[in-house]
């Protein structure tokens, strides 16, 4: 996961770190360990994972889910569900709709790809 070097900072890059502190998890960690230790290898490595492709989508998700909201007229979130829960974007639920699902499916592409996949496909069929 080599990205560009932008600004003052030499290599290593931070998602290179990242990458590195995972595999050693991964490797040498996970391996040497058993019972606690090893569960915890285990989810630490999980983490280090969503922060990589966090890392990779940068910020196109925020940028995209800044653009949906403004089109529905809030500023965020809370904004979003105050909106909701008052019925004022009640004539646009197809929109609405359209911008959670997106939002949920940025979020699953970070935490959980995997959980995403069985939805997109049945949205193929």
């Amino acid at each position: 996961m080599t990205a560009p070097v932008p600004g003052p900072h030499d290599v290593p890059t931070v998602a290179e770190l990242v990458e590195a502190v995972r595999e050693f998890l991964e490797a040498d960690v996970s391996a040497a360990t058993d019972g606690p230790v090893h569960f915890h290898a285990r989810v630490a490595a999980n983490v280090l994972r969503m922060v990589e492709r966090e890392l990779v989508a940068g910020g196109a998700h925020a940028a995209a889910h800044a653009e949906r909201l403004a089109a529905l007229g809030v500023a965020d979130d809370a904004e979003l569900a105050a909106a909701i829960r008052s019925g004022a974007l009640e004539h646009r639920g197809a929109e609405v709709r359209d911008a959670v699902a997106a939002a949920v499916a940025d979020k699953l592409a970070v935490a959980n790809p995997g959980y995403a996949e069985p939805q997109l496909q049945r949205d193929r069929d």
